[in-house]
């Protein structure tokens, strides 16, 4: 087959029609038209030249679908520890989305993803995950793609109740008392930390510097590596794993540990602890609250907590209320706080008039 060769042919290598084509800019394109009828091939070879001459001349972009996005977003976000959960996101979204247009998304369109999901039972917190994805997925193809010049305002639900449980401290002796040595081990770590739970079963002894008290994390939730110090709760805990294991610091009958961690040893252990309702990565909430009752700032705690903005890090901000103090001081009776009666003066002046 000649190079030069444009338009829709045959390959010895495939039964469908071939297409090529060069555009305006001089981009050549060589590619599979993905049927075996010739006209179909022909049909989809002029729409690829028609949408290159109109952006080459008049600057009218390609249009291009939800399905070709979310393909693009999936790859670029294959790293993620959670890309299960954006993968069964978008297949759920496929049946709602799927046929659309990128620049067919428009409010309309998101108030329906919103309905279909509240419709099928699930709550606030669900669809706004939903919602933040859509909202992530359109603003790269706008701002990184440029596949879309413009994209619908997308705002969360209202009402998704944020998780607010954290351990006191004669709690969470009871926890580390009622669990096995490995498991208070992690527990113990954790709450000395903030680290999340991968991040300490996959903590290696080549990453730590017991002399200068720091430990590198390089399995981040976010996937950006970063230093922890640890304190001399942390390093106590990290000493007694000594000689344990070559390679990781925390084991479980001499080796790593790669299980889920809240299995029935954690459940046992809660139980005998008197506790409910309490994950693993709560204690992380833990590590937080407590800090922010010593008196941490919140860009401390953005620091200490790997946390890349300053959104994860406000929530805890109820549990610090050390610079109020002098404002709720102000009234106190035992030093004379000065409390102007406007509103009842002037109600009086109004009285004496009529």
């Amino acid at each position: 087959m000649a190079q030069t060769q444009e338009g829709v042919y045959r390959r010895q290598d495939s039964s469908f029609w071939w297409i090529a084509t060069t555009f305006p800019n001089g981009k050549r394109i060589r590619q599979s038209s993905g049927t075996e009828i010739r006209q179909d091939a022909e049909a989809l070879l002029a729409k690829i030249r028609l949408e290159a001459f109109r952006e080459h001349h008049f600057g009218i972009k390609p249009q291009r679908t939800w399905q070709e996005a979310a393909v693009r977003y999936l790859a670029i976000k294959a790293n993620l520890r959670s890309i299960k959960d954006v993968q069964r996101i978008c297949c759920k979204l496929d049946p709602i989305l799927g046929h659309l247009m990128l620049n067919q998304i428009t409010g309309d369109v998101i108030w329906s993803v919103i309905q279909s999901v509240l419709a099928k039972g699930n709550k606030p917190a669900t669809v706004n995950r939903y919602l933040a994805l859509i909202r992530s997925l359109l603003r790269m193809a706008r701002d990184e793609w440029q596949w879309i010049d413009a994209m619908p305002k997308i705002r969360f639900l209202t009402g998704e109740t944020e998780r607010d449980r954290w351990l006191t401290r004669e709690e969470a002796t009871r926890l580390i008392v009622a669990s096995p040595s490995h498991l208070a081990a992690l527990i113990r770590f954790a709450l000395a930390t903030g680290c999340r739970a991968k991040e300490i079963t996959g903590l290696e002894w080549s990453r730590v510097d017991l002399e200068r008290q720091t430990a590198w994390l390089n399995q981040t939730k976010n996937g950006t590596p970063r230093g922890v110090p640890l304190n001399h709760d942390a390093v106590i805990v990290l000493e007694e794993q000594l000689g344990k294991h070559p390679q990781f610091c925390f084991t479980y009958h001499g080796k790593p540990i790669r299980w889920e961690i809240t299995n029935s040893a954690w459940h046992t252990a809660l139980e005998k602890a008197g506790l409910n309702d309490f994950r693993f990565h709560d204690l992380r909430h833990t590590w937080a609250s407590w800090h922010r009752q010593a008196g941490t700032s919140c860009d401390e705690l953005k620091d200490l907590g790997g946390w890349k903005s300053r959104v994860m890090v406000d929530r805890y901000a109820k549990y610090a209320t050390e610079h109020l103090r002098v404002a709720a001081a102000r009234i106190e009776r035992e030093r004379g706080g000065h409390v102007i009666e406007l509103s009842r003066f002037c109600h009086v002046q109004k009285e004496k008039r009529g």
